[in-house]
């Protein structure tokens, strides 16, 4: 939400802005915003990974709806990986004039949801993730080839 269309690494199409903005204790892989993609992306060793298989911001009723037929999956390595179902929980957000989703620059209340993954680091090397969600008519597929560097 804080970041323009342009520079967005859910738009992302190849995996070119996977590294913006990226805290030191977590590394956030990006669904899309209804699409697909294929994306390739360098992380860095010793950092966790967390990601949507699917998600929603809006008000309470919104991830009430949205939830009801929220489902998804991830494949590390041809492994499937389990999820996490957050039903709605109470966040700030940031965020940008140019952002598709906020359209407003300032700092807000919504109440965000959706199926989450959460992995520990992954060995240094090369590992392939197949992320797919989907509620009602929305749906997000993306395919990451992901490169572990080590220091």
């Amino acid at each position: 939400m804080s970041e323009p269309e342009g520079t967005n690494p859910v738009a992302d199409e190849d995996g070119s802005e996977c590294g913006r903005n990226q805290p030191q204790d977590v590394w956030f892989l990006a669904g899309t915003f209804g699409a697909q993609a294929e994306r390739t992306c360098s992380v860095p060793d010793g950092v966790p990974l967390a990601f949507p298989l699917v998600n929603l911001i809006g008000g309470p009723a919104d991830c009430t709806d949205f939830m009801s037929a929220a489902k998804g999956s991830a494949v590390l390595d041809g492994k499937r990986v389990d999820s996490e179902t957050i039903r709605g929980e109470a966040i700030t957000a940031r965020g940008v004039t140019e952002n598709p989703i906020t359209g407003t620059d300032g700092r807000f209340r919504v109440t965000g949801c959706g199926l989450w993954v959460q992995l520990p680091p992954l060995q240094p090397g090369k590992h392939t993730l197949t992320i797919r969600g989907q509620s009602e008519d929305f749906a997000v597929g993306v395919d990451y080839s992901l490169t572990v560097d080590t220091a």
